[in-house]
């Protein structure tokens, strides 16, 4: 039988007793401004009678300062939040369900030093990215949600991201890499901690449960903060941070760890969109716009960031991919959470450096996942190849 004090444990023979019965509770009621005269020790408190409260109109919600009860998920009012939390539900998966055999074999005896230094630096950089988005959605973004379907699905957005550092984690014990040496790069690494430390920054001036967003200033620096982990950190930087491994995968290389981010892709199109479209509501509910003085240097800034970092992990270009295929991309994708955003783009003119990501970077090849509207989810074991 269960023991109820201790589940792991056999119930002890005494536990299995039928027990004493309990003795019936009073039932006079006592005065919420003292005892009733005459009341035992075991008498019970009266049940406080709440006042009636009035039914949530869903027309009172907004995603930032709201006017309804939070607590209480519908009738919705973002139904398309609510679907993005069942359609991440269906991509569900662990990185044990990925064979990693032949990265072993791949990194050990086929990767020339050039590419190991990548393979070592992409994870280096996304360990510690992963858990920074982790405590940005957890800390400083969920809480000031006043939508409760807003916050479902980032509640499944924060177990994402710690899936994801799983999913780092497990590539870099299976490799066999030193993971002390590894995971202190983001520290000891200075193109490395340069993007760690612009995300922190950003982090840091939402992180306070005190901001008040009824205050026009805090308002603003909350949108431009939100803007930069959706459209910069999730849009751009994720995106580009994976490429490198899917070039490898392109040749044949490193099929297990392309695979995992194949999975991570589908969650973080997702995260992207998800954060793009929340942007957008607060912009159109609060009558307010990112300025574009601070857009400017946040893009800059970002761009300054990814060139320092590609310089470093790609300091020797490895076959199909250079520190300038990189950087390009990036301006690229720039672009286009810029206009998906409704705001003006960084880098005009700019071209798509990599035509074969797409494709490289899609578990279903019809449709480039990351870039298009979700229509089809899959639980992970039962994906379709």
């Amino acid at each position: 039988m269960l023991n109820w004090d201790d589940p792991l444990s056999a119930a002890s023979p005494a536990a299995s007793k039928t027990p004493p019965p309990v003795p019936e509770r009073s039932t006079e009621e006592i005065p919420l401004s003292g005892t009733a005269t005459g009341a035992t020790a075991t008498s019970t408190p009266a049940q406080v009678v709440m006042p009636a409260m009035k039914p949530v109109n869903p027309a009172d919600k907004r995603v930032v300062n709201g006017l309804t009860d939070v607590n209480q998920l519908a009738p919705f009012k973002y139904p398309w939040a609510w679907e993005y939390f069942l359609n991440a539900n269906k991509n569900h998966w662990t990185p044990l369900d990925i064979n990693m055999a032949s990265d072993v074999q791949d990194y050990h005896h086929r990767l020339t030093m050039e590419e190991r230094h990548v393979y070592e630096n992409v994870l280096a950089y996304l360990t510690t990215s992963d858990i920074l988005a982790m405590r940005n959605i957890g800390l400083a973004v969920m809480e000031k949600m006043s939508a409760p379907e807003l916050q479902i699905y980032q509640a499944r957005q924060v177990y994402e991201e710690s899936l994801h550092t799983w999913t780092y984690q497990h590539c870099i014990e299976t490799i066999g890499l030193d993971q002390g040496e590894i995971y202190n790069r983001y520290r000891v690494v200075p193109e490395i901690n340069q993007k760690i430390q612009v995300a922190n920054r950003r982090l840091d001036s939402i992180l306070r449960p005190d901001i008040d967003l009824h205050d026009a200033d805090e308002l603003a620096n909350f949108l431009l903060a939100y803007t930069f982990f959706a459209a910069v950190f999730e849009g751009c930087w994720f995106y580009n941070g994976f490429s490198p491994i899917f070039a490898l995968q392109r040749r044949g290389l490193m099929k297990g760890t392309a695979e995992q981010l194949q999975y991570i892709m589908r969650d973080e199109v997702l995260h992207c969109s998800f954060g793009i479209r929340v942007v957008k509501q607060i912009m159109h509910e609060e009558g307010i716009r990112p300025d574009p003085k601070a857009m400017r240097e946040m893009w800059d800034e970002a761009e300054a960031a990814e060139a320092t970092y590609a310089g470093y992990i790609l300091r020797d270009p490895i076959l199909g991919y250079s520190a300038e295929l990189h950087n390009g991309q990036f301006r690229f994708i720039a672009n286009r959470r810029a206009r998906q955003l409704g705001l003006e783009e960084p880098f005009p003119g700019a071209e798509c450096a990599l035509p074969w990501l797409d494709e490289q970077a899609n578990l279903r090849k019809e449709k480039n996942f990351f870039e298009t509207r979700v229509t089809e989810y899959q639980t992970g074991g039962a994906l379709s190849w």
